[in-house]
């Protein structure tokens, strides 16, 4: 199973430089509500809801979703190992939340900083190349 953030999604959307790979969209994949939050956010920030939201719509479609429970928000006020940001920390308590559910997830992000505080978790970071 492979947890994605917010940064892949854009960039599959977006036809960015860099696209995950179809193997992960092959796989199950799993995403906090939140990414789906900020997706649309930066769709509609963009001016992009007309010619990209059906697009979004499917692609949204393909992820299983894990709501944003109290024990999600409350693992997300406790400290981390490293510094992270408050979105951040979203992420990782709902990684950890899955993971205190015997799942075996992986973290699939372009974020650099998300990427080395799931690594000081000891949650893997998928491959995107």
């Amino acid at each position: 199973m492979t947890y994605v953030d917010t940064s892949v999604l854009l960039a599959q959307l977006l036809a960015e430089d860099r696209q995950p790979p179809q193997r992960l969209w092959d796989s199950t994949v799993v995403s906090s509500r939140l990414a789906e939050y900020e997706v649309w956010n930066r769709i509609h920030a963009r001016g992009l809801g007309g010619s990209h939201g059906e697009m979004v719509r499917l692609l949204l479609s393909r992820i299983s979703w894990l709501e944003m429970r109290p024990t999600v928000l409350a693992r997300a006020l406790e400290p981390w190992p490293v510094a992270v940001r408050t979105l951040d920390a979203l992420h990782l308590a709902s990684l950890e939340f899955l993971r205190s559910h015997r799942q075996d997830i992986s973290l699939a992000t372009y974020d650099d900083r998300l990427a080395a505080a799931a690594k000081r978790l000891k949650i893997p970071v998928a491959r995107l190349h």
